[in-house]
């Protein structure tokens, strides 16, 4: 079994957005949030803490015009991050899954780590906006994040009629989703989760 720290950080620049992500993927969940927006900041909070890992996320974005370059530019970021954190993968869970209920909304998030991005999002959102969250930016910020980590990621509301509920549980299972599956198994340690041989 690897004992060698999952911690990377990651800086990416554009005309749009400048982002610094730097994650631990075996801390406490200890979270320094600045992006600018402060649901979206709630919402990286809930990954962090549900999901054990430290993050540390700085963004600097165009939100003069509106929060999407700087809610997808982090997904994409954090994937990156979190990709480079988890190395070869071997020993790695690989699958990940979390139900989580908050009041009248219930999520469900499936993660695989599986070298091959993809995302399947079913969530029918009942507000457009949560406080300057614009609750459709929750697709980009995880199709950012499921390209860069390359992961295949199936995300399902199945019940909520409060949006920042909504949001909200499916933040939290992403976070306990994640912490499942980049858990090291001690039964395969040093193996790759594939019968491939390869992710």
């Amino acid at each position: 079994m690897t004992t060698e720290p999952r911690i990377a950080e990651v800086r990416r620049d554009t005309k749009e957005t400048q982002i610094r992500v730097r994650v631990n993927l075996d801390g406490t969940g200890e979270a320094r949030l600045a992006t600018g927006i402060g649901f979206f900041d709630h919402m990286l909070d809930q990954i962090a803490r549900h999901g054990l890992i430290d993050l540390d996320i700085e963004a600097h974005g165009d939100l003069h015009i509106d929060g999407h370059h700087t809610v997808e530019d982090v997904g994409i970021t954090l994937g990156m991050a979190i990709a480079r954190a988890v190395g070869d993968k071997k020993g790695l869970t690989r699958y990940g899954h979390a139900y989580v209920p908050l009041d009248e909304a219930l999520s469900r998030v499936v993660v695989d780590f599986s070298g091959r991005p993809g995302l399947e999002m079913a969530v029918d959102f009942k507000a457009g906006m949560v406080g300057a969250f614009d609750t459709q930016l929750a697709y980009e910020f995880f199709q950012g994040f499921s390209n860069h980590a390359l992961v295949t990621l199936h995300i399902d509301n199945l019940k909520g009629h409060n949006a920042h509920h909504q949001c909200e549980t499916i933040f939290k299972a992403f976070g306990r989703a994640l912490r499942m599956a980049m858990t090291l198994d001690p039964r395969s340690a040093g193996v790759i989760p594939s019968t491939k041989g390869s992710l």
